[in-house]
């Protein structure tokens, strides 16, 4: 891949600000223009550098879109741009956090050695709570993000938080 396409992130590559919530209309025309003008057909007579280059042009617009489209893959990537978030990182959830997942995860094993659907029900339940209160959370803080991007910095290790602990709960809902 060229260097050029290498170093520049996606927000700069469809000339957009770093947010959590870009404008999704804006983030498809983008796409579908930098589609077009980047399809490999249109450089089949160029030199094999240009046609390289285009190819990884229309590889970057591609990843682009797949991460700016993505609500979940997007808070990942702004964090790791904001170098927040680092891939593999041994994050430490508060104690408090903990505490409430531990009531969940003893429930969970004890529903492995002895099943019970009205158990399982409720455990559910309470992930849900649990996700929709997260989700609120960091709904509320990226619009605060967006919306003051000169004091946006300082909501930056809440949104981490937030992130981990969705992780943490997308976890448990893999054993549910």
């Amino acid at each position: 891949m060229s260097e050029a396409t290498q170093q520049t992130n996606y927000f700069e590559f469809y000339d957009l600000p770093i947010q959590f919530n870009p404008d999704q209309n804006v983030v498809k025309a983008k796409f579908y223009a930098l589609s077009k003008q980047f399809h490999p057909d249109f450089y089949a007579n160029e030199s094999e550098e240009k046609q390289q280059e285009v190819l990884d042009l229309s590889t970057l617009n591609n990843k682009a879109y797949q991460t700016l489209s993505n609500a979940k893959k997007r808070l990942k990537y702004v964090l790791e741009l904001k170098g927040i978030v680092e891939t593999d990182e041994g994050y430490q959830l508060s104690q408090n956090f903990l505490l409430e997942m531990m009531d969940i995860n003893e429930a969970l094993m004890d529903l492995e050695f002895e099943p019970d659907v009205e158990k399982l029900a409720q455990v559910k339940r309470d992930v849900e709570v649990i996700e929709k209160e997260l989700a609120n959370e960091l709904s509320d803080l990226l619009k605060q993000f967006d919306s003051n991007p000169k004091e946006s910095d300082a909501l930056l290790p809440f949104i981490k938080d937030n992130f981990y602990r969705q992780k943490y709960i997308d976890r448990i809902r893999e054993r549910l």
